[in-house]
């Protein structure tokens, strides 16, 4: 790898990225030395011309996204050091060798050094969204990283970056395998069994970061009526019908979500009656359930993607914790979530407190949740904790 420009850095801009940052923000360039495309390789310079990092240029106010701080050049055995470390870690937390679970996300981008891509693996499928044009353009030498790490583990690769390349970029990408051949089929997940779409589906096929909440949420549903609001594939639905629940009610605004809910339920527990789905929007269904459930999930799509929308979003977190606070049964249990990354864990505590008091009812919080192990937090870079989660206790 040999960079094709270098980026200097105002005087005293250097900060971050001695920290460690990832990011460089346009606004912290002096100039830069050579003529770069997106996508390119570039070192980051101080201001006296000592280099400090190596990264990705892109457009936009993030101008490189670092992947490697420190003068030594990126060798071409890099990516097949990062993906190793990235293995070894789910290795170590025992989800590569998991009998009952076979699918998790093996790199999660700055979280582990690879800024801009998502690889999670579907039982032998690794399916790969760049998020930048950097990560996109080595591509192939992902692919070649990949095989030599998983070995017989990796049956196939499935590059589904078109939807989540930055839209500025002048590139003609084109979703499909970039190894091997597996068609769209099953997983398992602490033993519950799952359709997944990764050709046709939202993300990659599946909200993997769900998985420990899942677990949790078994251990409260025991003799409960259950609402599970923004189902998508139904996760939360099956494992309250695992933790005994006695009614489940999966809603979403998408048919298509809905279909694959009901081929997980019954995949899982085929002609249980205990489960019903509705196709509906998520604020129209719950005008009128007035103490109809005892356990609610809220886990909506981010409402906020970007800073100019933030107070937008956070009325919108209020507004719909408020209608759970005010109609769930006395006793009740509400799991509520947001995994917008612009949503800081502050933002929506205060959300959901303005909801509980608009609600006027007595509220505990029994647990704080976030993103599981596979899904991991580099702590210089704290915006990578996009998933927060309360449980909390309505009396």
């Amino acid at each position: 790898m040999q960079p094709v420009a270098n980026v200097i850095l105002k005087k005293g801009k250097e900060e971050s990225m001695e920290r460690f940052h990832p990011w460089l923000f346009s606004g912290a360039i002096d100039r830069i030395d050579g003529v770069v495309e997106e996508g390119d390789l570039v070192s980051v310079q101080r201001s006296d011309g000592k280099i400090i990092a190596y990264g990705h240029c892109a457009i936009g106010s993030i101008a490189v996204r670092v992947f490697s701080f420190g003068e030594a050049l990126p060798d071409d055995s890099f990516w097949k050091h990062r993906i190793e470390q990235a293995w070894l870690l789910r290795k170590r937390m025992g989800l590569t060798d998991d009998k009952k679970t076979n699918v998790f996300r093996l790199i999660h981008g700055e979280g582990d050094g690879l800024p801009g891509l998502i690889a999670d693996y579907y039982n032998g499928t690794v399916v790969l969204q760049a998020h930048s044009v950097g990560m996109w353009l080595v591509r192939e030498a992902i692919v070649e990283a990949l095989k030599s790490v998983l070995g017989k583990k990796l049956v196939a690769v499935y590059d589904k970056s078109t939807k989540t390349l930055p839209f500025k970029a002048n590139i003609e990408a084109k979703d499909g395998y970039l190894f091997g051949k597996s068609s769209a089929g099953e997983v398992m997940e602490y033993g519950n069994r799952f359709k997944v779409d990764w050709e046709e589906g939202q993300k990659t096929g599946f909200f993997i970061d769900q998985r420990d909440n899942r677990k949790l949420l078994a251990t409260y549903a025991k003799d409960k009526a259950v609402l599970n609001m923004f189902c998508y594939t139904g996760g939360f639905s099956f494992s309250a019908m695992q933790g005994g629940a006695t009614l489940v009610h999966s809603v979403d605004s998408s048919a298509k979500a809905i279909e694959l809910t009901n081929q997980n339920v019954e995949l899982n527990f085929p002609g249980d009656s205990r489960h019903e789905s509705f196709v509906a929007d998520g604020f129209d269904f719950m005008q009128d359930i007035e103490n109809k459930y005892d356990l609610i999930i809220l886990d909506p799509p981010a409402f906020a993607k970007h800073r100019n929308v933030l107070s937008q979003a956070l009325q919108g977190y209020k507004r719909l914790n408020a209608k759970a606070f005010q109609q769930i049964r006395p006793g009740g249990i509400l799991f509520t979530f947001s995994c917008s990354q612009v949503v800081t864990r502050n933002n929506f505590r205060e959300a959901v407190f303005s909801a509980a008091a608009i609600a006027g009812r007595e509220v505990r919080i029994l647990h704080q949740l976030s993103q599981p192990v596979d899904h991991p937090i580099n702590i210089y870079h704290p915006e990578g904790e996009y998933l927060k989660g309360l449980v909390l206790y309505v009396e």
